[in-house]
């Protein structure tokens, strides 16, 4: 029908003769048309020939287009890959993975799910079913299909999918209609009622004819898809002005009105019947939207902008022609020297502004560039409905903006109780979880899994968990990240309180011991065994106490740069005092015997002697230290999962214990001579004290090695301030606690005579 029809077109005259035009026939400049693409196509066939504009008003798939890259071929709707994509930002807005399809049996719909069915794998959404709806010659062929061969099987049992995807032409609807109001379907109505449809552009919803008086209720909240129109001024006026007797020689408009109307046009000569009968004084604005809508729809809008497109076309071509004046005959205009193939150059560079303000023009694959419209479908209790616009999508939009959706609008299935609905294989997998591939299922259908230890997911449906940045931890739930806390020693902590205290207890216990000394310092026992050095010793185990506090507090580039070398300087110090008083002791004794050359090397200078260069030594480790890697702060991120330690980094790891080993060195050499000279007698001999304090000073610094290791953070500072205040102590109280007991309770005894008498 549709080659006759376009054979007709072409060589319409008296009799119809294919190729063979009479001269008072006219040129047929070009075609408008048609809806559906095998129209098209077949118009193609006939006009491509004649090189005839066609002007198409109906969506094709990516693919046909290819078909007519090199035909006369205007389309005056969007690319359709625009609404494939609309169809996806569509599923993920509302996080509909779990998808149904209904489709016409034909080319177009196997194309439709050609491009489709690739875009859901890539956008992570799968198709439930895919149920394919013949498309018949007639309704009756396709009902009786129905009874009697069940052609198609539409039942299944899949609950999950919430949202159904339907492709094809407008009868679609009304054959898919036929299915589940048949008593035949059984559990079907159920399944299928309380779904989310989302119809492409190429299909509409009418309610005239057979549907007329059908329940379209299971398609409320139905979203669909069309092309981009906008109100035409006047075009609203015109309707309601509109009787069919205007036209007398449109067929259509009288068949259209009997429909709408549900009455009949008399016959001249034949009885009228008042109940049934078109007076032809009915009004469009009385109709229900669902038969008949006021306002211009896509296919009407693009059907318009075409027959604007070639009226200004055929004006910028007889603008061209300058040589040719156009000859009037009454208020048209001759065309008769006008040819077809000529239009294609002026309409392809065509543009203009329509008068609903629009700009239209042709892109390089002759497409109009516009959008589509979201709608959104309201259905009411006496069977009509309503498109409301909801959404659009419009392309050459920056990323993220091509897609605009009001859900506030939407007007969702009752079933759904105002809530979005869900399309979903199985319910979302919540904060703190990941998904876990079901074996042999569609990657849309999974498992949720715990996030592993050490990972999080903050939301919902995430491939897989992830770590916190390094200044973060996991929360007990693993659903987010929680801010690590800075952990120091601080003074504000008990333990650093504690330590603290502590120091300034014996520190202050050390002034008040050097200053008895200082007031005592003619006595017999303050002058035994070099008293300077005794005030050496005392200096630096009050600096030792005091060193301690450089360990308390967050460190800083001055604090780590002075700690462990101002421990291994100052202990070093009083160590080698206590290896000078021991050694001038041994070496007072052996100079007693007769005829010992040791005598020569006993005095001050000795003493001082031993103090000094030991101490240089350690004074040279040090200084190598912090001219090559000297201590620095740093940040301990991954000990501790819920802290970040604030610590000291050494620097060099060698030099630290370089330092450790040289005073541990220093403290054994004191114990080896003490322990040598412990029988010497008592009152002139500090050999005892020595020894055990050495004894006791290495036994701490041995044990502080392991514990420093294995301890973390401020545990690890505390270690060391311990084993400062804990060996510093037992120097003070080895070495003169003994000889201030004997000051203070018993100055009897701290006199040359008593001394001598107990050497006696």
């Amino acid at each position: 029908m549709t080659y006759r029809t376009t054979l007709d077109l072409i060589f319409k005259a008296h009799r119809f003769l294919p190729n063979y035009k009479c001269a008072t026939e006219k040129n047929l400049l070009a075609v408008i048309g048609g809806l559906g693409s095998d129209s098209s196509f077949h118009l193609m066939d006939v006009l491509a020939l004649y090189k005839i504009p066609q002007l198409s008003y109906g969506s094709f798939t990516i693919d046909e287009t290819k078909i007519i890259e090199v035909s006369p071929f205007y389309q005056m709707v969007p690319n359709e890959d625009l609404q494939y994509m609309g169809i996806i930002w569509l599923l993920q807005h509302f996080r509909w993975t779990w998808v149904g399809l209904f489709v016409v049996d034909d080319n177009s719909g196997e194309q439709f799910l050609k491009i489709l069915e690739p875009l859901f794998s890539r956008h992570g959404i799968c198709s439930a079913f895919t149920k394919r709806i013949s498309k018949g010659a007639h309704m009756e062929e396709f009902i009786n299909q129905f009874y009697h061969s069940r052609a198609i099987d539409i039942s299944f049992q899949d609950h999950k999918a919430g949202t159904i995807i339907l492709y094809g032409e407008s009868s679609i609807i009304l054959r898919l209609r036929i299915f589940i109001c048949s008593e035949d379907s059984g559990n079907t109505k159920n399944t299928l009622f309380g779904k989310v449809w989302i119809v492409t552009t190429q299909m509409d919803f009418i309610l005239t004819g057979a549907a007329r008086g059908w329940d379209f209720q299971m398609f409320q909240g139905a979203i669909l898809f069309a092309i981009h129109t906008k109100e035409v001024p006047g075009f609203r006026e015109f309707l309601q002005n509109i009787k069919p007797y205007m036209t007398e020689r449109d067929g259509f408009l009288k068949n259209f009105w009997e429909q709408a109307f549900d009455c009949i046009f008399s016959d001249p000569g034949m009885p009228v019947m008042d109940d049934d009968t078109c007076t032809g004084e009915e009004r469009l604005e009385s109709l229900p939207a669902g038969l008949f809508e006021l306002h211009m729809t896509g296919h009407s809008y693009s059907i318009y902008n075409a027959a604007y497109a070639l009226a200004h076309a055929l004006h910028a071509m007889d603008l061209a022609r300058s040589k040719y004046k156009p000859k009037v005959v009454g208020n048209s205009v001759e065309l008769q020297s006008l040819h077809p193939w000529q239009l294609h150059q002026f309409l392809q560079g065509i543009s203009f502004n329509n008068s609903a303000g629009e700009t239209m023009s042709f892109n390089d694959q002759w497409e109009i560039s516009g959008g589509f419209d979201i709608m959104n479908l309201v259905t009411f209790p006496n069977n009509s409905f309503q498109r409301i616009k909801v959404g659009s999508v419009v392309p050459y939009a920056p990323e993220g903006k091509g897609f605009t959706i009001s859900e506030n609008k939407i007007v969702w299935h009752r079933y759904f109780n105002e809530v979005v609905p869900l399309s979903v294989c199985n319910e979302c997998c919540h904060p703190g979880h990941q998904k876990e591939r079901k074996e042999g299922e569609m990657f849309c259908c999974y498992d949720c899994a715990p996030c592993p230890d050490g990972k999080i997911s903050n939301q919902t449906d995430m491939e897989d968990c992830f770590k916190c940045p390094e200044d973060q931890y996991p929360s007990k739930n693993r659903n987010q990240c929680n801010l690590k806390i800075l952990h120091f020693l601080s003074y504000e902590d008990p333990l650093g309180k504690g330590l603290a205290s502590a120091t300034a207890s014996f520190s202050f216990i050390t002034t008040l011991v050097f200053a008895t000394f200082i007031k005592h310092k003619d006595t017999p026992i303050v002058k035994a065994n070099n008293r300077d050095l005794t005030y050496i010793l005392l200096i630096s185990l009050l600096l030792c106490f005091l060193s301690s506090l450089l360990f308390i507090g967050q460190p800083g580039k001055v604090t780590c740069l002075l700690r462990q070398p101002t421990f291994g300087i100052i202990f070093s110090v009083a160590v080698s005092c206590m290896l000078a008083k021991t050694t001038i002791v041994s070496l007072a004794f052996m100079a007693t015997k007769p005829g010992s050359s040791v005598k020569k090397w006993m005095g001050k200078k000795m003493s001082y002697s031993i103090a000094v260069c030991c101490s240089l030594v350690q004074l040279c480790f040090c200084t190598v230290w912090l001219s090559t890697f000297p201590p620095f702060p740093d940040l301990d991120i991954h000990s501790v999962n819920e802290e970040i330690i604030v610590l000291c980094n050494e620097g060099s790891v060698t030099m630290f214990y370089c330092v450790l080993g040289y005073m541990g060195l220093l403290a054994i050499s004191s114990f080896i001579v003490a322990f040598l000279a412990r029988k010497l007698p008592d009152s002139f001999n500090e050999a005892k004290f020595i020894t055990f304090s050495m004894l006791a000073f290495c036994s701490v610094w041995l044990s502080f090695v392991p514990t420093y290791l294995s301890a973390r953070g401020k545990g690890m500072v505390a270690v060391e301030i311990f084993s400062i205040l804990a060996s510093s102590a037992v120097l003070l109280g080895c070495i003169f606690f003994p000889k201030c007991y004997i000051i203070v309770l018993r100055p009897e005894l701290n006199s040359k005579e008593q001394i001598m008498r107990r050497k006696n």
